[in-house]
Order: structure tokens, then sequence, then C-alpha cells
């Protein structure tokens, strides 16, 4: 009887799984226009991308698992607030005192090692911040400040 029930359970969940499947959210790659875009250091530039622009740009490289329900809606989520907190492809239409905080707030999120957030780097090991990754970013930062 138990063995049953459980096979019962276990039909019901894959149905659910399966259903969820169909509730997608929307994963966008918006067009990115050069005048906008951020022109970093050549030292910099690599850093940015391997460990900030999947969530903080317009150029986001949506993995397998932004694919699969529920997992594709905390993805997108992530990413969304990343653009509306702060992209690189819209950086030159940001105030100058806009770009002089986000990049306060860069130096500072790195620093304490907020970013990039854990989940993304436990997914993405070479997103992770090296001690020199972080003296960089904070230098040009202050520099850019």
């Amino acid at each position: 009887m138990l063995r049953r029930l459980l096979q019962i359970v276990f039909v019901l969940l894959a149905i659910a799984f399966i259903g969820l499947q169909f509730i997608r959210p929307e994963r966008t790659n918006p067009a990115v226009v050069a005048a906008n875009v951020l022109r970093a250091p050549r030292n910099i530039e690599p850093i940015l991308r391997r460990s900030c622009y999947d969530c903080h740009s317009s150029e986001t490289r949506w993995p397998w698992y932004s694919h699969i329900a529920p997992f594709s809606w905390r993805v997108v989520q992530d990413v969304r607030e990343g653009r509306d907190e702060m992209s690189f492809s819209e950086w030159n239409t940001y105030s100058q005192s806009r770009r002089d905080h986000l990049m306060e707030e860069i130096c500072d999120q790195v620093e304490k090692g907020e970013m990039p957030l854990k989940p993304y780097v436990i997914m993405h090991p070479r997103a992770d911040l090296t001690i020199e990754d972080k003296r960089a970013l904070c230098v040009w930062a202050r520099q850019a400040r």
C-alpha cells in the first residue's frame, strides 16, 4: 500500500514538474547601443565580462538551467534586478553623479564579497573574484570617480 502511494506521489510530482515548464519567464537581451556601453580599461574589461556582465548588461549568456523551471524564474529575476540596479550596456545614459555612486558601489560590493552573488559563483566558478581582481576593480573604480 505504501509503495503504491509513493508511486502516485511520484507521478503527481512529475506531472507538476512538467507543467511548470510551460510557465516560461522572458529571457531577453535588449539591443546594445555602442555609444551607451561602458568603456573599461583593457585589464578591467575581462573581469567585468567574466564576473558581472551576465546580470549587469544586455549581453547575458543564458545558461542551460535558465530554461528549466523553477530555476529559470530565479535566474530571470536576478538578471532583471541586476540590470535595474546597474547595466554596463546603459552606462553612458547615467548621470555623472549616478556613475560616481555606482563606481563607489562596485568597489564596496566586491570588497565585501557581496558581488558576484554566491549562487552565481557556485554555478560559474570562473566568475569568482580573486584578491587581485578585487584590487584592480577598486583602483579602477576610484580613479574613474
